[in-house]
This record gives C-alpha cells, sequence and structure tokens, in this order.
C-alpha cells in the first residue's frame, strides 16, 4: 500500500472515530454545564427575590396555620377541663390525669435540639362552693390539706391577684372560663442571665348538684405549651429552634385579645406580674425612656402607635377578626408581619376577637441582605462547576485524540498485516510505453 494511501487511510478513520466520540462528548458536557448555569441562575434569581408576593403569601398562609392549630390546642385544654369534672374527686386519680396528660416541647440535649414530653398541666384543684381547695396537685405532688387555701379571695392565689372564682361561678355548667396568661415578669437583666417567663393559663369550670352551685374544677395550662407554638419557628425556614432570635427580626410571636404580647424570643416583652400580683405596666411614649433603662418593656401593640401607626392597626384589625399582612418602617428598616386571629372563642373570649392572634415578623432589609449573600455564594459555585468542566472537557478531548490516534495506528497495522504486499488490485500499464 503506497504511503500516501496509507497516511489518508489513517487521516480518515482517526479523524471519525475522534469526531464520533468527541462530539457527543461536547454535547453532553454542554447540556451539562447549561444545565448547572441554569440551576445556579435560577437558585440565584430565588435567593434574590427579596420579599416577593410568594413569599409574603407562604408567610401568611403558615402564620393562618399556626394560628388554627393554637386555637385548635385550647379547645383540646377546654375539654379535659369538662372531662376534669367526672373523674372520681379523690388526690390519686387527680395526680393520674395530671402526669397522664403531655405533649412535646422543643427541649436542648447534649447540645441537640430534641423533643421530650412534658406534663401539660402544672395544677389541678378541686374548689367547693365557698372557694375552699379540697384537692389540690402542684407539679405532679399532691399538696397536703394544711397548705390549702380559700381561692375566693384573689390575695390568696398563687400569684396573688387570680380572680377565677369569681369569674366561674356565675358560668353555666359546661361554660369553660379561661384565663389571661398568667406568670411572673421577666426583666431584660434576668433575662440574659438565661431566666425564661414561666406562667400558666387558668381553665375552670363550675359544678352544680341539686342545691345549685357546688364548687369547681381548676387546670392551670404549662404556658411553655402555647408557647411553642411561635417560640420554635421562624418564618421563612422549616426547621425548628428551641429559640429564635430576635436580633435577625425574622420571627414568630402571639398576642393576647387585649393587644398584650403573650409568647416573643425576648420575654422581657411579655406581659407578667411583679412580686405582690400587681402587672407590670406596658410601655408608652411617655415611659418608654424609663422602662427601657429598668429593662421592663411589656409591649402593647395598641399602644405602640407612637413608634410606628401600623402597630395598632394590626393589633385593631386581628381584634376585629381580619387577617392580613403589613410592610412599614420602622427604626429605619423596613419590615414586613403577617398577622392571623386565633379562632378560640368561649365566654371568656368572644367574637370577633377571640383569644388574640399570630404574628410572623421579618426585617426585610436584613432578608433581603442574606438573600444576597446567598446569591452570590451560589453564583461563585456555579462560576466554580463551570471552570471544572471546561478542564475537564480540555483533558478529555486531548486524552480521546491520543486514545484514537494509536487505536487508529493499530488498526492501519492491523490491516495492512491481513492485506499482503500486491495484493490491493492490478497494476495497469499502458501498452504504449
Amino acid at each position: 500500500m503506497s504511503e500516501t494511501k496509507k497516511g489518508k487511510q489513517f487521516f480518515t478513520v482517526s479523524r471519525v472515530f475522534f469526531l464520533l466520540i468527541v462530539i457527543p462528548l461536547l454535547l453532553t458536557s454542554f447540556l451539562i454545564a447549561n444545565g448547572i448555569f441554569q440551576l445556579g441562575d435560577t437558585s440565584k434569581k430565588g435567593a434574590a427575590a427579596v420579599l416577593d408576593q410568594k413569599a409574603q403569601e407562604e408567610i401568611m398562609m403558615r402564620t393562618v396555620t399556626v394560628a388554627e392549630n393554637v386555637a385548635s390546642f385550647l379547645q383540646t385544654c377546654e375539654k379535659d377541663t369538662l372531662v376534669a369534672t367526672i373523674l372520681p374527686a379523690n388526690a390519686d386519680t387527680y395526680r393520674e390525669f395530671i402526669l397522664k396528660n403531655k405533649q412535646f416541647l422543643w427541649t436542648k440535649k447534649d447540645g441537640k435540639l430534641v423533643k421530650s414530653l412534658e406534663p401539660m398541666y402544672v395544677g389541678m384543684a378541686l374548689v367547693d362552693k365557698a372557694g375552699n381547695e379540697v384537692i389540690k396537685i402542684v407539679d405532679g405532688a399532691i399538696v397536703p390539706k394544711s397548705e390549702l387555701v380559700n381561692v375566693s379571695d384573689p390575695a390568696n392565689t398563687f400569684y396573688k391577684s387570680e380572680d377565677y372564682f369569681a369569674k366561674t361561678k356565675g358560668l353555666d355548667k359546661g361554660d369553660v372560663y379561661v384565663s389571661h396568661v398568667t406568670g411572673w415578669y421577666v426583666n431584660r437583666a434576668d433575662f440574659d442571665k438565661g431566666k425564661r417567663f414561666e406562667g400558666i393559663i387558668r381553665f375552670a369550670t363550675p359544678l352544680y348538684d341539686k342545691q345549685g352551685f357546688a364548687g369547681l374544677v381548676t387546670l392551670a395550662l404549662d404556658v411553655r405549651h402555647l408557647a411553642r407554638f411561635t417560640d420554635n419557628i421562624i418564618p421563612t425556614e422549616s426547621d425548628y429552634v428551641l429559640e429564635a432570635d430576635s436580633s435577625t427580626g425574622n420571627y414568630a410571636y402571639m398576642v393576647d385579645d387585649r393587644g398584650l404580647i403573650i409568647s416573643h424570643p425576648d420575654d422581657y416583652n411579655i406581659t407578667g406580674l411583679y412580686a405582690d400580683g400587681t402587672p407590670v405596666a406596658p410601655v408608652t411614649k411617655e415611659t418608654l425612656d424609663v422602662m427601657t433603662k429598668k429593662g421592663e418593656t411589656v409591649l402593647n401593640l395598641f399602644s405602640l402607635g407612637f413608634m410606628d401607626p401600623a402597630l395598632p392597626e394590626i393589633a385593631k384589625a386581628a381584634a376585629e377578626g381580619r387577617s392580613g399582612s403589613k410592610i412599614y418602617k420602622f427604626g429605619g428598616h423596613t419590615k414586613f408581619v403577617a398577622y392571623a386571629p386565633v379562632p378560640f372563642y368561649s365566654v371568656s373570649y368572644p367574637e370577633p376577637a377571640g383569644f388574640g392572634w399570630i404574628g410572623m415578623g421579618l426585617d426585610v432589609d436584613k432578608f433581603n441582605e442574606m438573600a444576597m449573600a446567598t446569591s452570590q455564594r451560589i453564583e461563585k459555585e456555579a462560576s466554580a462547576w463551570m471552570k471544572t468542566i471546561i478542564l475537564i472537557i480540555v483533558f478529555a478531548i486531548i486524552i480521546l485524540f491520543l486514545i484514537s490516534a494509536l487505536l487508529t495506528r493499530g488498526i492501519n497495522r492491523s490491516i495492512e498485516a491481513e492485506i499482503p504486499e500486491g495484493s490491493e488490485g492490478p497494476h495497469y500499464y499502458d501498452d504504449e510505453d
């Protein structure tokens, strides 16, 4: 075979082999690279979408869901109170009832967030028609008869100001009195040291016999079971946390029908009582500086118009049974809040305000900063992947070229070995030569 013919054959076989391998590789690489680029671009746009309409709607829907869950939980507590009226009236039965009624709370164990079953109620009592405690369970223990008191006098109650006896005495059979959140106030200094708000919601229902009013049964709900609905969530994230960080501006909170905060990442904003049973007054325009210095900043949304007119507007709308959202300026930042009333209604919490409402707030400026940081990180990662793919393609083409050259040379040698010299075909000569 002539050298020219061999060269042409080598070039043709090599080129065909090379193209058959490289073209699919390039196409595949292009599709992968384009896919990564598109995914990175989409993720970047999603991260940098600021707080668009869809994000606002998602937070709004979550707020409504949490409000409905709170209402369902409170209805369960009402039913438990009515169940308590048909239990055998003895201390052991009451204690067993307390110990068996448990729900999960998020706690930290060995540095990890875990669920632990904790009693829902920290107290239960049977009270006679004169207001005398007959049976009393506190923290799972039976209280001795010598320590039982007459609760018709609010000063004798645990928080020295509870009027649940008078409020329950006038109710019809089957009605349940539900108190506001009641607990000792936690100021800023104590909160910074690690102290957290502890309190109760008192549920009570009257007992009747043939002579009429015979007394009442009470349950004291551990307020942590109520606060968990807002304390352990972040509006823009699906994972649970032990405590939200208010400095991020991204947290949920709960407000009662009076406009007072009853659950918040900063417990010094929660309504509470002094040691003598008197309530800590909410801050006003006139008292803000003094109360802030004292570290006592109970918040009532109806009284915060001096901070931003939107705050009492939100409280008013929720008290009217309306849900919605607002974007407003506060403290130099753009704030977004979604709010939804808790649809729990009773003799203590009539419509339309009901129990109160759930708020989910977001600092839009900080949210945008985090979104842009995420966008830049995605862009950097996508760029790194693109560079990696290009290097892989270049190296792959070089290696494939060398492999194709070696394989083609081997094929040509095999062909030459199979076809003897001179067997390519007859040589034709010009007779005239």
